[in-house]
């Protein structure tokens, strides 16, 4: 006897084997770019694709995982292939995979990363960026399949993480002023902080390092910081990370 669940099951093993699911590894690299006022604010670069779907659409880069390479392994040779950005720092975000993302089966493992604002100006340059674009997080255009979607839970990621990690070294220099700090948080928080709370937190928080430099220019010279180099820049946790 024929159940329901019988044709269930074999309807879904024919869809199985005419269409097998893809894995795709994709990065969201933030960086930080300033405005004629000289306020900073968070970017990160898109790729125009170049066939269908979505042809034209801007999107995040990425590209298919190659069945002999880790996934740490494909994000850095998609990311260094499409951008010519090589972060040191790559950390997995999320695996997105509703079933209607794509009009084939995909699932992208999503990395995201952090370079400062000198490496993503000065990446590769022999390295053909003609469909490379640094757009402000905050007003994107419409992207391909579901980036937009990615891009605002990466950005949900880093707001979290700034709080309680040392993550915003990401975007600045090794040493750095306190009002250089701060400018990282306003930026990726859309907000301004009070100068004096925020020295009073940050200096508590104890990942900071004074140092003997000092920034000098039209104001009285400023302390240059350092953040304490035994603190890993996002935890991983207890997992070791296989190449």
């Amino acid at each position: 006897m024929m159940t329901q669940t019988t044709l269930l099951d074999a309807g879904h093993a024919t869809v199985a084997s005419s269409a097998a699911t893809r894995v795709a590894v994709s990065t969201v690299i933030f960086s930080l770019r300033r405005n004629p006022d000289g306020q900073a604010s968070v970017v990160l670069p898109l790729v125009a694709r170049t066939r269908d779907p979505h042809q034209g659409q801007w999107a995040l880069p990425g590209g298919w995982l190659d069945i002999i390479e880790s996934l740490d392994a494909a994000a850095a040779r998609t990311l260094a292939e499409t951008t010519g950005l090589a972060p040191s720092y790559l950390e997995q975000l999320y695996a997105f995979g509703a079933v209607d993302r794509s009009p084939t089966r995909v699932i992208s493992i999503v990395y995201w990363a952090l370079v400062r604002e000198d490496e993503s100006r000065s990446a590769s340059p022999d390295h053909d960026q003609e469909n490379v674009a640094w757009f402000d997080a905050s007003a994107l255009p419409d992207l391909a399949f579901d980036h937009n979607e990615i891009v605002e839970y990466a950005l949900w990621r880093l707001r979290n993480k700034v709080g309680y990690s040392r993550v915003a070294h990401g975007l600045l220099a090794d040493e750095f002023t306190l009002a250089e700090l701060r400018e990282v948080y306003e930026a990726i928080l859309g907000r301004r902080l009070d100068p004096a709370n925020f020295r009073r937190q940050v200096e508590n928080a104890g990942n900071l390092v004074p140092t003997d430099s000092f920034r000098t220019g039209s104001h009285r010279p400023a302390r240059l910081y350092r953040y304490n180099q035994d603190a890993e820049l996002a935890q991983r946790g207890p997992l070791t990370v296989r190449q």
